[in-house]
């Protein structure tokens, strides 16, 4: 892989399709549902094709795009219109598919460096099933849910870069609620244009990789595809301009047909729907669609680095995980601009309380811990009231069976202790006990102290301080 991608100029465009969070279909009042087993219960005359029927647009399909648009920083467009593109396939009712080609609602933008062609709108097709035997099934209830296509610029040079694409996408959508786009169910779909190039001023020619439907598989295809073509460069075959399918159990693609070009299409416009002209709608204005776009992605890194300080794991969580996002801020609100107790807490979010939720194979993650009673928590640390290894204990308490951390340590005598009279009584009776970690550590051991301390925490189950006793042993042990 490594020597394909040195020795040739890789280019990849994406095609991403992702079905919209509508209630009803791109052109009918059908409804969008994307968890319907039942086959063919949510279709009806016009996402069927019937001869007479009529599509009407659904406007918050519009209005979604638009949004996106707005999102990636693209020129949304005042006139737009729908096109017909004809071709046939068992899972087209009408023997076209409603699209837009020439006008489409957004053109530029970018996401995470990668320039963007356009976005448009269209409808989705049918399903097909192949697992019944030597015959083929259609089930129509995706027929006609709306569909928005985003393509990119020719412009990633990876295999990596295109699936960080893909995932920033995806994310970006479930921002704006517009979209799951979950791979699984087929809500979202990737499609790669790769080619490879010994002049870095020229295109290979181009080979796509149709219906990715998860981000490891994206992945795996466009690498494959890389060496595939270089193999072939290297023998001095030529490379077909073709579309090729991905074979997950074998990993590896194979060729479905010629790749088509767009006037193998006959795109024209579609004489059942109106020409649309965004200015004259008044909630498709651009600042009214602002006023309903959250804080972005990228945004959100941005505030999480600068107002938190944290580092760039837990602020990628925060970033995809809203919930556990809103958690950790209502956490922090007591803490002001304490950067400690703010970065105390945020390990203790992603570590202590992702680590109990996998233990507990639990769906919740927080448990029953509450943002209030995690950040009394962080304040007992924060003074030294209990130590690390006790809060971990009192955390999980509290994840399991509720109540308030300061009656949790205090019940299981975790408080920690500062008497230093106490304290060194008992780490003298610990040290005398130990002759030959004594003489370890003076013969410059500096790990004999950590057992000390290890021993001390053990008597005290946790309660005392660790930097105190830490302290006295080092005057016991150099006395």
């Amino acid at each position: 892989m490594a020597a394909t991608e040195n020795k040739y100029h890789t280019t990849i465009g994406l095609e991403i399709h992702a079905e919209l969070k509508t209630k009803t279909k791109m052109f009918c009042d059908s409804k969008n549902d994307p968890d319907e087993k039942k086959p063919n219960v949510n279709i009806c005359p016009v996402c069927m094709g019937h001869p007479g029927t009529l599509p009407v647009i659904n406007k918050e399909a519009v209005k979604s795009v638009l949004k996106i648009g707005l999102a990636v920083g693209g020129d949304l467009a005042d006139f737009t219109e729908f096109d017909r593109k004809n071709y046939f396939y068992p899972d087209i009712p009408k023997g076209y598919q409603i699209s837009q080609y020439k006008y489409p609602l957004v053109k530029g933008g970018s996401i995470n460096g990668v320039t963007l062609t356009r976005v448009h709108l269209e409808e989705d097709t049918a399903t097909s099933k192949h697992d019944q035997g030597d015959f083929s099934l259609v089930d129509f209830n995706r027929a006609g849910v709306p569909l928005m296509e985003l393509v990119t610029e020719p412009v990633i040079k990876s295999a990596e870069e295109a699936s960080a694409f893909a995932k920033e996408l995806q994310l970006l959508l479930q921002t704006l609620a517009v979209a799951e786009a979950n791979m699984e169910k087929g809500e979202m779909r990737v499609e790669a244009n790769i080619s490879i190039s010994g002049d870095p001023k020229k295109f290979g020619t181009k080979v796509e990789v149709k219906n990715l439907n998860s981000f490891r598989s994206a992945e795996r295809a466009i690498a494959y595809e890389i060496e595939r073509m270089g193999d072939l460069l290297d023998r001095g075959e030529k490379i077909v301009q073709e579309t090729r399918g991905w074979d997950e159990n074998k990993q590896k693609t194979f060729s479905q047909r010629e790749k088509e070009e767009s006037h193998d299409y006959r795109y024209f416009p579609d004489p059942d729907l109106p020409k649309l002209y965004i200015s004259e709608i008044p909630e498709f204005q651009s600042e009214v669609l602002r006023k309903e776009i959250p804080e972005l992605p990228a945004e959100k890194r941005e505030r999480y680095k600068k107002e938190f300080g944290l580092k760039n794991e837990d602020v990628e969580m925060y970033v995809r995980e809203k919930g556990v996002a809103e958690f950790f801020e209502e956490t922090v609100k007591k803490f002001g601009h304490d950067q400690k107790k703010i970065v105390l807490a945020s390990n203790y979010i992603t570590s202590d309380l992702v680590g109990l939720s996998k233990k507990e194979e639990s769906a919740e993650i927080f448990g029953k811990v509450s943002p209030e009673n995690l950040g009394d928590l962080i304040e007992m640390i924060s003074a030294r009231e209990i130590s690390s290894r006790a809060a971990k204990d009192i955390l999980t308490v509290i994840y399991k069976d509720g109540g308030q951390p300061g009656q949790i340590a205090e019940k299981g005598g975790l408080l920690q202790t500062h008497n230093e009279a106490d304290l060194k009584q008992m780490l003298e009776k610990i040290v005398a006990a130990h002759p030959q970690v004594v003489a370890d550590f003076k013969g410059g051991k500096q790990s004999a102290l950590q057992f000390f301390v290890g021993q001390a925490m053990k008597e005290t189950k946790g309660s005392a301080d660790p930097e105190k006793i830490r302290e006295i042993l080092e005057q016991l042990l150099k006395a």
